[in-house]
């Protein structure tokens, strides 16, 4: 998160002409960004933290829970080993270790027993709560993630999995509302694997929001403008999207042949480069074309 809010921060700085402040944050920002690669990487994927006896948690060393969602999510969210290949090999970790057909567990292997330095995480049973139940909240943030590394059939893949639209089939298993999302489903060391807990009481929707409309569809708010950066599974091939912003209405109409990130955008018109359309005080009414 330091280093995802920290260059946003730094951006508001460039646009308000806070040149020795925007300076500060971007070396404190690299100095982050060096300091996760070289004491946060594990290997085949992100450390989860160091306990109060400078111990690893979240480590291929640890006997339980080697491997945490938290950090894999937000890190390549934040594009921290993205030039590096670390974060692909972050994400593949996901893929093969956390993730199942109803959802991304929060950690592996589950604890099966009470670690004094960790606390609650290690008090549920196996497959509850944050003892490697699947966590609805921190699902988006691999859905995100699995965007930055234009992994596209995956992030939607990923965002479905726990979506109440896509979970009617299975409701005798889910056990929640069907128009709602849960705090968590158990995971795959639970005796009930798939069953959802604790509806209504979760972030989830928020940040699945994020996930559905600023990264896989791509629609998001920039200071320049409305950035469209659809990342869309093979299985979207058309769509179309009304957006307001800045007391304006964008009709948007989104091709996705080639299944590549935008190739060519057209307002009003005109073709012009890069993904976003850049904002005019006059303009009301924006029909936006999007090839990818």
């Amino acid at each position: 998160m330091y280093v995802k809010y920290g260059n946003e921060y730094a951006d508001i700085c460039h646009i308000s002409g806070l040149t020795e402040e925007e300076n500060a944050v971007r070396s404190h920002v690299d100095d982050m960004y060096k300091a996760v690669l070289d004491a946060g990487w594990d290997g085949e994927w992100f450390l989860r933290a160091y306990d109060a006896e400078s111990r690893k948690v979240g480590s291929h060393e640890c006997e339980d829970g080697q491997i945490y969602i938290e950090p894999q999510g937000f890190c390549v969210m934040a594009g921290i080993g993205v030039k590096e290949g670390l974060a692909q090999k972050a994400m593949d970790s996901v893929e093969k270790i956390l993730d199942t057909k109803y959802g991304i567990m929060i950690l592996q292997p589950a604890y099966r027993s009470y670690h004094l330095e960790l606390g609650e995480v290690s008090s549920y049973p196996p497959g509850y709560k944050e003892n490697a139940g699947i966590f609805c909240h921190n699902n988006p943030w691999v859905s995100i993630a699995e965007t930055v590394i234009d992994d596209k059939n995956r992030a939607f893949e990923t965002y479905k999995k726990i979506c109440p639209a896509y979970l009617e089939e299975i409701s005798e298993i889910h056990r929640t509302e069907p128009y709602v999302y849960s705090q968590m489903i158990a995971g795959k060391d639970a005796a009930s694997f798939g069953e959802a807990k604790n509806s209504w009481l979760t972030g989830t929707a928020a940040w699945t929001f994020t996930s559905i409309s600023q990264y896989i569809l791509g629609v998001r708010a920039s200071f320049e403008g409305l950035t469209i950066d659809p990342c869309l599974p093979d299985s979207i091939k058309n769509l179309t999207i009304t957006r307001k912003f800045r007391d304006a209405v964008y009709n948007i109409t989104i091709s996705n042949e080639k299944h590549e990130r935008v190739s060519s955008l057209i307002v009003n018109g005109s073709e012009i480069s890069g993904n976003t359309v850049p904002y005019n005080k006059d303009t009301k009414v924006y029909n936006v074309t999007v090839n990818i």
